[in-house]
């Protein structure tokens, strides 16, 4: 994220006031306006200021070359927008604008040299394609953010949990266990003055949802829910609904049936105020799921119903 958003989108950076009579300024701010929403409200909710952005920003869709003589410090803005934009559009399930916008966010960010956000945006493409179904296409963009240095451990810890998932989707039930014991003892290694500034995201709430999740893909239920309840409980931004909607899928699969009716009943009446197409889209397959179940109890089927119905369009 980048900045105070969310997962995969990057904080914005705090810059000395600029002269709002150049695009700079406007560019930052937009940033901060946009982290702000979509960590509040979520991505859905952010759409509709992503769209006014384009119309304000029509760098944003010009051709990356023509661009090559602007001021390092406005690509280097102007790319951080695009891949703040880029992972809205994920979470509020725009495919395809998002995978275009993460291709122009890694195009500015090369014409300034902005390595840091280009790698943002390379992990938050990589959640991307798992997302979508392409593992080896997951895989090949958490691969490019690595460099000639060791990275700090914090966004070595999140590399690593980007290439468990797409490893686990692949059908290897060794090789993500090492990755996310491995991303667990990157994670303790601390932070670092060689940190990027959008790493402060990166935290042991985010580590264990995810740990929780590679867990729960290759089906080690007890050691899968206990992580996903302990992110999915503490506080933290909007996107991070998608852990309770991982650990709702968890506890279904795992038949633990009176567990799945409690949360449920939790998350019903709040359903409709969730603001990522991801976490609705999980919920809704979930709920869908237990409603053609030939286990599942009555009362779990009526409890998914009302879910169903109380979820956003």
């Amino acid at each position: 994220m980048s900045a105070p958003s969310h997962p995969e989108s990057a904080p914005p950076a705090t810059a000395p006031a600029e002269d709002p009579r150049t695009p700079l300024g406007p560019a930052l701010d937009t940033i901060r306006r946009l982290v702000a929403l979509d960590t509040e409200r979520g991505a859905t909710a952010a759409v509709p200021a992503v769209r006014e952005t384009l119309r304000r920003f029509p760098e944003l869709s010009a051709d990356p070359a023509s661009l090559h003589a602007e001021d390092g410090d406005l690509l280097a803005a102007l790319a951080e927008l695009a891949e703040v934009i880029g992972w809205i559009l994920f979470d509020a399930g725009l495919h395809p604008p998002a995978r275009r916008m993460n291709a122009r966010a890694l195009a500015l960010a090369g014409l300034c040299g902005d390595r840091w956000t280009a790698r943002l945006v390379l992990l938050n493409h990589s959640m991307l394609e798992a997302h979508t179904g392409r593992p080896r296409a997951a895989l090949a963009s958490a691969a490019r953010v690595g460099g000639p240095k060791p990275l700090p451990a914090r966004v070595h810890s999140l590399v690593l949990i980007r290439q468990a998932h797409a490893i686990a989707m692949l059908g290897d039930r060794r090789e993500p266990l090492a990755l996310i014991g491995r991303s667990r003892s990157r994670f303790l290694d601390g932070v670092s003055r060689r940190d990027p500034h959008w790493a402060w995201w990166i935290d042991e709430s985010e580590l264990l949802g995810h740990r929780g999740w590679v867990l729960a893909r290759l089906r080690y239920w007890d050691r899968a829910i206990p992580l996903l309840h302990a992110a999915a409980t503490a506080p933290g931004p909007s996107y991070r609904h998608l852990f309770t909607a991982e650990l709702l899928a968890a506890l279904v699969r795992a038949g633990a049936w009176n567990e799945a009716e409690d949360l449920v009943a939790e998350l019903a009446p709040r359903a409709a105020a969730i603001g990522s197409a991801r976490t609705t889209g999980t919920l809704r397959r979930t709920a869908r799921d237990v409603r053609r179940s030939g286990r599942a109890p009555g009362r779990l089927k009526d409890a998914a119903v009302h879910l169903l119905e109380s979820l956003p369009a």
